[in-house]
């Protein structure tokens, strides 16, 4: 069974179900707004040539988005389309992000609680992760996802010190500030609470290995109720009862093989943590950053639906979609069968990004450095 029969993880499906369509539905009116609307980064200057004069008329039609909007710009995620925002998960993007945005405007941590810097909140997810890779060890599913709820609360906070840095800087959308202090505190403070929730997993898997399957009386043959009482990750000393059904279980899995697992999801993470790094970094210096290039050249590149398709696979594949889905397998007590699912063909997607990435790169560099217009 993919769900546990209870009425949480009922819930919590509807949920799934209901941030799926929201996140579908942000999406599509993040493509309908850069299209539409100006954007920061590619505001045209004065002196623009004859021939640029056309374009710059079509430029002067296009409204701004804060014009139109009644959500405040300082918590919507829409306002201010940059190339790292386009390639943040969705979680992150549309949920976390202007959830940061009002907790800062309620407690008025940017510009009142100036004590409270980002990097302290940074070293305060660190202990959050800490005690959610405790309770992860933890043979019972409720502490278990007591631990998960800890690791959400991280990754808020890791959006909160993000904001809260931008906020004090006056920096407009998503960015990353290679080199600096904070972006170097901020990816340890993030690998800290990573290998806290991967040590946390591995510890339970060793404890509690799972099985390979069951052999005997065949298992589709069997009642519901004692489906449901073999599948039960919650009592480990279930021999006896399976005994008196006629079944026996097969051999548990070995800690060698375990650590193999994780070990190679493990690996994804890291490869995706490093190209999703290098493809912002990139995007940004080629489009944002580099203004000898031709605006207008670079603003086609940003609206272009080809652009906007590269990015959302990177939001579907970067390391915290990686840890959302992880998180959803923990709570839902399906760690075991994820890992095995994904440990192999994660390695796939990545190549597909990876590959898509690099041949756009090329394209939009040709493209933004020459002086014809392949748009």
């Amino acid at each position: 069974m993919m769900w546990p029969s209870s009425q949480a993880s009922k819930i919590l499906t509807c949920l799934l179900l209901i941030i799926v369509v929201y996140c579908i539905y942000m999406d599509t009116f993040l493509f309908l707004r850069i299209q539409n609307y100006k954007i920061d980064a590619f505001q045209v200057q004065e002196n623009v040539t004859v021939q640029e004069s056309s374009t710059r008329k079509t430029d002067r039609v296009l409204p701004n988005y804060e014009d139109v909007i009644w959500v405040p710009c300082n918590i919507n995620p829409l306002c201010h389309p940059t190339v790292k925002g386009l390639m943040v998960d969705h979680i992150n993007h549309y949920i976390y992000g202007p959830l940061s945005a009002i907790v800062d405007v309620s407690l008025r941590i940017s510009d009142k609680l100036l004590f409270i810097t980002p990097n302290m909140i940074s070293f305060f997810h660190v202990l959050v992760a800490i005690i959610g890779g405790k309770l992860l060890t933890c043979q019972n599913l409720a502490a278990r996802r007591v631990g998960i709820v800890l690791f959400q609360i991280r990754m808020f906070l890791d959006d909160l010190d993000g904001h809260v840095a931008r906020e004090r800087k006056h920096i407009k959308g998503e960015r990353s500030e290679v080199g600096t202090l904070g972006y170097w505190v901020d990816g340890v403070c993030d690998l800290i609470g990573v290998i806290a929730m991967m040590t946390g997993i591995v510890i339970y898997l060793k404890n509690n290995p799972p099985r390979r399957g069951y052999k005997g009386t065949p298992v589709s043959t069997l009642p519901y109720h004692q489906l449901k009482e073999i599948n039960s990750s919650e009592d480990i000393e279930k021999d006896h009862t399976a005994a008196e059904i006629g079944i026996s279980y097969k051999t548990k899995v070995t800690f060698q093989r375990i650590v193999q697992v994780l070990g190679l999801f493990s690996g994804q993470m890291v490869l995706s943590s490093l190209a999703w790094n290098r493809y912002i970094d990139i995007y940004q210096d080629v489009l944002e950053n580099c203004t000898e290039y031709d605006v207008f050249k670079r603003e086609a590149t940003f609206k272009s639906g080809t652009f906007f398709m590269a990015t959302l696979l990177w939001r579907v594949v970067n390391p915290h979609s990686y840890l959302h889905l992880l998180s959803l397998a923990v709570f839902c007590d399906k760690t075991w069968c994820f890992l095995k699912a994904v440990h192999y063909t994660g390695y796939l997607a990545l190549v597909v990004a990876v590959g898509t990435s690099e041949y756009l790169v090329e394209s939009i560099r040709t493209f933004v450095t020459s002086g014809v217009d392949s748009s």
